[in-house]
C-alpha cells in the first residue's frame, strides 16, 4: 500500500499547492493515507483549526507539527480535542495535544503516525530517541505499522534516529529544513527513510519567506518581520510503498511537483 507523506506546509502558496497537487498524486498512487506537516500552515507559522479543517477536507489524514504549533494560543483547544492533529511526543507533560495517533485505514490496517522534534540547535526538549522508544513499544499492540515525522534540524541526529528505529517502523521522515534531501533510502531491516520531505510553499523565496527580506538580515543584521513570498509553489514530500504482511517498506519515492494555477 502506498502512503503519500507531504513536507512542512507554508502560508496560503503552501495550501494552494496542496489543493492544485494532491489530487493528482491520489490518482496516480492511490493512498491508504496522507500525512502532512502542517506548522506553518497558517500565515507562515502556527497552524488555526480553520486551516487544519481546510487541510483535512484536501484529503490529509493526519497533521503533524512542530516547534511552530505554539505560536497560536487559539489552537491549543483544538490540538487537545482533534484525533488527528499532533504536536511532538516529547514536549514536557502538561503541553496541550498529543504526539501519536492510530487511525484506523480503510484497508483495515491500523496505522500508528508519530510525531517527534530533535533537539540539536534546537530548544532542550526530552530525549527523542527515548521517547521514541517507549511510543513505538506502546504502539506495536495497537497498531500494524508505524510511521515518524522527525521534525529535527541536524540531519545528523535525523539519520541517527533512522537507524535507532530501523526495522521497528515503517519509515521516518523529516521535516522542519524546508530544503528537500536527495538520500531516500531502505535501511537494512526494513524501515524507509529520507532527511528532509522539503517545503510546500513558495518557490521563490527562501524557506518561504520574501527573499528581499532575508537578504537584507543577513546584510543588516537587524530583525525583519517575515512576510510570506508570493508567486509559483510547489508540493515536496514523498511517496511511501510499505508491505501489508509485514509493515516493511518496499520503496520510497520523492515528489516534487510544481502547482499550475
Amino acid at each position: 500500500m502506498n502512503l503519500i507523506f507531504i513536507g512542512d506546509i507554508v502560508g496560503r502558496p503552501g495550501r494552494r499547492a496542496v489543493k492544485t497537487v494532491l489530487p493528482e498524486l491520489i490518482e496516480t498512487y492511490d493512498p491508504c493515507a496522507i500525512i502532512a506537516n502542517g506548522e506553518n500552515a497558517a500565515g507562515g507559522v502556527g497552524l488555526t483549526q480553520e486551516t487544519a479543517e481546510e487541510l483535512f477536507d484536501l484529503g490529509i489524514t493526519v497533521l503533524t507539527t512542530g516547534n511552530h504549533v505554539w505560536q497560536k494560543k487559539e489552537f491549543y483547544r483544538f490540538l487537545e480535542d482533534a484525533p488527528n492533529v499532533l504536536r511532538p511526543a516529547n514536549y514536557p507533560p502538561g503541553a496541550p495535544g498529543k504526539g501519536s495517533t492510530v487511525v484506523a485505514l480503510e484497508n483495515g490496517i491500523r496505522l500508528g503516525v508519530v510525531n517527534l522534534i530533535g533537539r540539536v540547535f534546537m530548544s532542550p526538549l526530552d530525549c527523542p530517541f527515548r521517547v521514541a522508544d517507549s511510543i513505538v513499544t506502546e504502539l506495536s499492540d495497537k497498531c500494524d505499522l508505524i510511521v515518524v515525522d522527525f521534525h529535527a534540524e541536524a540531519t545528523s541526529e535525523k539519520i541517527a534516529l533512522g537507524w535507532f528505529l530501523d526495522g521497528r517502523v515503517a519509515c521516518v521522515v523529516g521535516t522542519h529544513t524546508h530544503v528537500q534531501t536527495a538520500d531516500e533510502r531502505i535501511l537494512p531491516e526494513g524501515t524507509g527513510y529520507i532527511s528532509d520531505l522539503g517545503m510546500t510553499g513558495p518557490i521563490n523565496s527562501v524557506l518561504g519567506v520574501k527573499t528581499d527580506i532575508i537578504i537584507d538580515r543577513f546584510l543588516t543584521g537587524l530583525p525583519k518581520r517575515f512576510l510570506i513570498a508570493s508567486g509559483p509553489a510547489e508540493l515536496c514530500g514523498a511517496v511511501v510503498t510499505v508491505d501489508d504482511c509485514t509493515g516493511k517498506t518496499k520503496a520510497i519515492l520523492r515528489i516534487r511537483e510544481a502547482a499550475l494555477d
